[in-house]
């Protein structure tokens, strides 16, 4: 009698189990969430390259349209700034600081205040304004703070608890989605968002990356993103050309990181009296620097960058100068304060430096436009792992591994010998910091208010 009792009994729990609304409407929230950052992120690109294409297309227009962005980009850089202080708050920048700073709050109104269905909204309508104007932007880092904010609000809706796994695999959908690198999703989630592997979140990074990823696939199908290079280190000059990418992105991604953080904080102190309208005013002067880089490089340097890298990709040598004047357009996009990520500008920034570095050294230039890649990425972000990884997914390079490997690795060491601090925890703290002000502000108001009732 005992085992038949045992076995009825067990039935009855998995039916209970199976059965539950309370166990399967979080289950698929989530899922609909993660689908849902899938669909969201193609339609981000789509709308994003649709931005590219009429940019160039006003820029082409006409004898003197080449000229038009001196125009169009300042006001357009000043139009987002304002859109962005005034009705979309903490949309600036890249949106990965924003994510990180969510994952330290626990109190659910401080983490609204960084990531919502509105700041996503925003985020994405700005970004593709700040792609209208020629920005040296990238719509990869934006996808992940709406990755983040579609899954905590998926998290609301079906009372899903564990919200700091919850952004984490928001975070990682959204770059899987983005580039169509699954793996890069997951280690980004590890190494960047989190910087410590958390065993109770991968069970929901894992999910959301699959269904994410799903999602994409069935809307714009299977691609690399650069497409497919073969290309690896033949001869002694190609491991010398890993050396020299290495230390030399590394080198330029500490110097961008740190001018980057140190900037911020001069920009801070500069908008602290009037911050609305001498933020308008910041962004409208970078508009003007973007435009003339763009100008003076025929095009070369507005938007993404991504026609350029795939081009030094497969071997076509891009100008000597390219990755300085790419550099200079993405730094004055940076701190302009307009949303728009630094993910796809960097690799193209790599991709410049590898192709000048292998012109110099007589080196392949795919090769080492890829290494450029790795190097310069590793040393902005601080992150190897993720960087090979992406890098490696996005070209589809199996012979080159172990190349991609050390360059990361080095562009890393350099980087961490030159800056102490990576750039988007630096940039987080800038977030914790203004949503702490905004929580104690908001409760010395109340506080204030109470007083009254009472004294009254």
């Amino acid at each position: 009698m005992r085992p038949l009792y045992r076995k009825s009994k067990l039935l009855r729990r998995s039916r209970v189990l199976w059965g539950s609304v309370a166990v399967w409407k979080p289950r698929l929230v989530f899922w609909s969430g993660a689908l849902a950052i899938g669909v969201v992120s193609v339609l981000f690109a789509y709308l994003a390259d649709l931005a590219q294409h009429v940019f160039n297309g006003i820029r082409s227009s006409g004898e003197w349209g080449f000229l038009l962005p001196i125009l169009v980009t300042p006001v357009g850089f000043a139009l987002s700034a304002y859109i962005a202080a005034r009705f979309f708050p903490n949309t600036q920048g890249s949106g990965i600081p924003q994510a990180i700073a969510a994952r330290h709050f626990r109190d659910e109104g401080d983490r609204a205040r960084l990531l919502s269905l509105r700041i996503a909204f925003g985020k994405i309508a700005l970004t593709v304004l700040g792609l209208l104007s020629g920005a040296s932007i990238g719509r990869e880092g934006p996808t992940v703070q709406v990755g983040a904010s579609f899954m905590l609000a998926a998290a609301r809706f079906g009372g899903v608890a564990h919200a700091r796994g919850l952004i984490l695999a928001g975070s990682a959908a959204g770059i899987a989605a983005a580039f169509n690198t699954p793996l890069a999703g997951i280690v980004f989630a590890i190494e960047e968002m989190s910087r410590t592997y958390e065993s109770r979140a991968n069970g929901l990074v894992l999910t959301a990356v699959i269904l994410s990823g799903l999602a994409a696939l069935g809307l714009s199908g299977s691609y690399t993103y650069f497409g497919t290079a073969s290309v690896g280190p033949s001869q002694f000059g190609d491991w010398a050309l890993v050396v020299a990418c290495g230390v030399c992105g590394g080198a330029l991604g500490a110097a961008f990181s740190g001018f980057a953080l140190y900037a911020g904080v001069r920009i801070r102190r500069f908008a602290q009296t009037a911050p609305l309208k001498r933020m308008v005013i910041l962004a409208g002067a970078c508009g003007v620097v973007v435009a003339l880089v763009g100008v003076s490089s025929n095009g070369a340097t507005f938007g993404t960058g991504y026609d350029q890298a795939r081009n030094a990709i497969e071997g076509q040598a891009l100008p000597l100068l390219f990755f300085v004047q790419k550099l200079l357009a993405s730094f004055a996009s940076m701190i302009s304060g307009i949303p728009g990520g630094i993910f796809a500008p960097s690799l193209s920034i790599g991709a410049g430096l590898g192709s000048t570095i292998g012109y110099f050294m007589g080196s392949s230039i795919a090769l080492a436009a890829i290494l450029g890649m790795a190097g310069y990425f590793a040393g902005v972000v601080q992150a190897p792992m993720t960087a090979f990884v992406i890098i490696l997914e996005m070209t589809g390079n199996h012979e080159g591994v172990i190349s991609i490997m050390a360059v990361s690795m080095i562009g890393y060491v350099t980087s961490r010998l030159l800056s102490r601090e990576p750039l988007y925890h630096g940039l987080s703290r800038v977030f914790i910091a203004a949503t702490i002000r905004a929580r104690r502000s908001v409760d010395k108001q109340a506080n204030a208010h109470v007083s009254d009732q009472i004294g009254q």
